[in-house]
Order: structure tokens, then C-alpha cells, then sequence
């Protein structure tokens, strides 16, 4: 009996949303009695994370074929390779062209390439993949944008992704009318390192200018909003569409990755903790209601305790509210894996504090919003997101992928009530 393939997601929201698009080139396809693992390298407990997640899926599913792609694959197939549980490795590339996905009919069981990874460093385009979402009709994801140009001392993702490539604006207006046409309230723009689209392209536009033109040429998008940016590359398009478009939405999520400035210089990082500081000081000042995300590093190579203090005084002073925290993970292949490392238990003991000061956060956040009216855009009748990307919780259904205004009446379980 033939089975529609399983798919196992690790990782970014790029990942999921490249998982949404294979699940679509796979049908398209005809695979069947497949598992399919989009494998994260960010760290080596990623890697560690995928591989148990093989084994476990072979025990599961004994009979299928298992398929492994993404990062990790990429940066090092002979590790999947190796694995006497997986038939085929793909690479980043591969994984997203039809007829990689062609060759793995049932037909030609047998015939197919173990090893599929090419160069990622010799890919000049990224193609736009349309996909219907994530579920609902409430929010669609579209990928702008792909690889990074930089060399974070700590990161592997470049050599995963490859190097920076853009999706032209126009293919990403085109792909953004028809989601609307389809009734969506809502569009994510993302990407492996979002603020340097456009450098590739002729004229080398910014991001700042694409948020201008769908705004401008989608009219009836109700929601724009913008996924992990690089806060030392926002243009001055950016900082006047956060300004004045109501449509994007006030919740930007920032690489910060630290907060002191000599572990920014040894990260490799491009901006110091003063330049964090004054961005999230100029675009709150220019959108009040505006929440901030970040992702910070705990215990990075050389951190003492001094240094871990400013990254903690870094979330009271750029007021971040969604804290990503990473305790450190050495990487192999990364030049920080080759620095003096902290200490495990100290990372471990910092990470939680990170974490602890960020859930102070949240309750602040959501305390503040008692008696404020927000516009939510529903998720499943009874859950939804205000502008922030705050949960909300109601107690009758509302319609569903459509948004509706609420006076926040409370807080429950870490959600707003309305």
C-alpha cells in the first residue's frame, strides 16, 4: 500500500516554510512511502537533534524510504551519508527543484543518486516558492531572500545556505497579489539574512524599498511584517515605512546575538551594544507600540561574568520582549570552536538567567496591555495575534483567519486574554 510522505522539520522558520514547499514538489512529484528530515546545522546539538530524530524515524517507519536535506546535510552529507538508516541526501539547493523530487518516484527506486549536494557557493538565484501557509488562512511566509554573505565566527549557516541571493520585487509582489487573492490577512517576508536583499539585484535596491512596493502595489494586504533582521542594515526606507505604514506591523526581531562589545568584535558581529541601543531607541520613537525580539548567545568563547552582564542589561535597555536564547555550542568548522570555551555549567547557569530575565519581560508586556484595544488576527477560532505577534485567547469562537477587535481583558498562561 502506497503512503503520502512524512516530513520532520528542524529549525529556522525558513526551514518550515521550505518544508511547506517541498511537501508541494513532493506530491507534485508522486513520492511515496517516504520520510523526509529538513535537517538545522546552527549548532552541533542541531546535528546531534537530526540524527536522533533519524534513528527514531526508521524504527517508526521501517518500510520507507528516508530522505535527508537542509543545513546540516549540506555543511556535512557524509555524516548522513554514513547513517545505515538513510537512503538519500539532499542538498539546500537540490531540495528545492522539481526534478530532484521527480527522481524519487517509485519508478525509480533504485536508480537514484545516494549523495545529491552540489556547491551551494557556486548558487547565484534563489527562486520564489509559492506555498499556501502554514495550515490556515491567516498568515502566508515568503521567502525573499536566501544564503549570507557575512562570516559570523560562530556560524555555519553560510556554508549551508551559500552566499547572499535576492528574490526579484517583482516576482515577490506577484507571489503576495495572489496569497492576498486567496485571503490572506497576512504576509511574513523572510529569509536567511533579510536586510541585504537587493544587493545582488540591478541598482542594488534595499529591503526598505520592497516593504514600500508591496505596500504600495498589494493595496488590500491587510499585514505586512518582517521576520530576523540585521538592525545595522536597516535603510532609511525601512525606518519610514515603520514610521508610517499602520500596515507593517510594530514587532521586529533583531540579531543581537550579545551585549558586550568585545564579544561582538570576536563574534565578528558588525555593530557594538550602543548601536543596538539606539536603533531600538529611534524605532520606538518613530512607532511607539513597536515590541522587539533578539536573539542572544549565552556563554560565547572568552565570556566572563562581566561580560554576560551587559548582555542581561542589554534586554532591560533595548527593552527586548521575545527573547531567542542559544547557550553556546561549538561548532566544528567555525573559528570560535577553536577559542578559549566557557565553562558548561556557567553557560548553562547564564542561558537560564537570560531566560529568566526575558519571561520578566513577557509579563511586563502583557500586563501592559490590559484595557488596550488590538486588532488580532485569528489563528483558530479561539487563539489569534495582535500587532505585536502577541497570543490572545478568547472565550467564543471568532472567525477564523480574519481580524477582529478586542479590548485585552486579562492574562492567562502566558497569553492575553480577550
Amino acid at each position: 500500500m502506497t503512503k503520502a510522505p512524512i516530513f520532520s522539520n528542524h529549525g529556522c522558520r525558513l526551514n518550515a516554510y521550505e518544508t511547506e514547499a517541498m511537501k508541494d514538489l513532493a506530491a507534485t512529484a508522486g513520492v511515496q512511502n517516504a520520510v523526509i528530515v529538513n535537517t538545522c546545522a546552527v549548532t552541533a546539538e542541531a546535528v546531534r537533534k537530526a540524527r536522533q530524530d533519524i534513528r527514531k524515524l526508521r524504527r517508526d517507519h521501517p518500510a520507507a524510504r528516508i530522505i535527508v536535506t537542509g543545513c546540516a546535510a549540506q555543511t556535512e552529507p557524509d555524516t548522513f551519508a554514513l547513517m545505515p538508516e538513510v537512503d538519500v541526501v539532499i542538498g539546500n539547493t537540490e531540495k528545492m527543484e522539481p526534478a530532484t523530487w521527480a527522481g524519487l518516484t517509485p519508478d525509480l527506486i533504485g536508480t537514484t543518486e545516494p549523495v545529491q549536494v552540489d556547491d551551494i557557493m557556486s548558487v547565484t538565484e534563489t527562486a520564489g516558492h509559492l506555498i499556501d501557509g502554514f495550515g490556515t488562512r491567516s498568515r502566508a511566509y515568503v521567502q525573499v531572500q536566501n544564503g549570507c554573505d557575512h562570516r559570523c565566527t560562530f556560524c555555519i549557516i553560510p556554508f549551508g545556505r551559500g552566499n547572499s541571493r535576492s528574490v526579484p520585487a517583482g516576482v515577490v509582489v506577484d507571489q503576495i497579489k495572489r496569497l492576498v487573492d486567496r485571503g490572506y490577512q497576512e504576509v511574513v517576508l523572510t529569509g536567511v539574512d533579510l536586510t541585504s536583499w537587493g544587493a545582488d539585484l540591478p541598482s542594488a535596491p534595499k529591503l526598505g524599498d520592497l516593504v514600500m512596493r508591496i505596500l504600495k502595489l498589494v493595496p488590500d494586504l491587510p499585514r505586512l511584517r518582517i521576520s530576523s533582521i540585521d538592525s545595522i542594515e536597516v535603510d532609511d526606507n525601512l525606518m519610514a515605512a515603520i514610521a508610517t505604514e499602520p500596515r507593517l506591523m510594530p514587532h521586529l526581531h533583531l540579531s543581537l546575538q550579545h551585549g558586550d562589545d568585545l564579544i561582538l568584535k570576536r563574534m565578528k558581529r558588525r555593530h557594538l551594544r550602543d548601536d543596538a541601543i539606539g536603533f531600538c531607541e529611534t524605532a520606538r520613537r518613530l512607532r511607539p507600540d513597536m515590541t522587539f525580539g533578539a536573539d542572544i548567545i549565552a556563554g560565547f568563547p572568552t565570556e566572563t561574568e562581566d561580560m554576560f552582564a551587559n548582555s542581561l542589561a542589554l534586554v532591560r535597555e533595548c527593552d527586548l520582549t521575545w527573547l531567542h536564547v542559544f547557550p553556546y555550542s561549538a561548532r566544528p568548522g567555525t573559528p570560535a570552536a577553536r577559542m578559549p570555551a566557557v565553562n558548561g555549567a556557567a553557560i548553562k547557569d547564564r542561558a537560564a538567567r537570560l531566560r529568566a530575565a526575558g519571561d520578566a519581560q513577557v509579563s511586563t508586556h502583557l500586563a501592559a496591555q490590559i484595557g488596550r484595544t488590538h486588532h488580532i488576527l485569528m489563528e483558530s477560532p479561539r487563539m489569534g495575534r495582535t500587532e505585536q505577534f502577541t497570543e490572545v485567547t478568547f472565550a467564543a469562537d471568532q472567525p477564523e483567519s480574519r481580524i477582529v477587535t478586542a479590548t485585552i481583558t486579562g492574562v492567562a498562561d502566558n497569553r492575553l486574554t480577550a
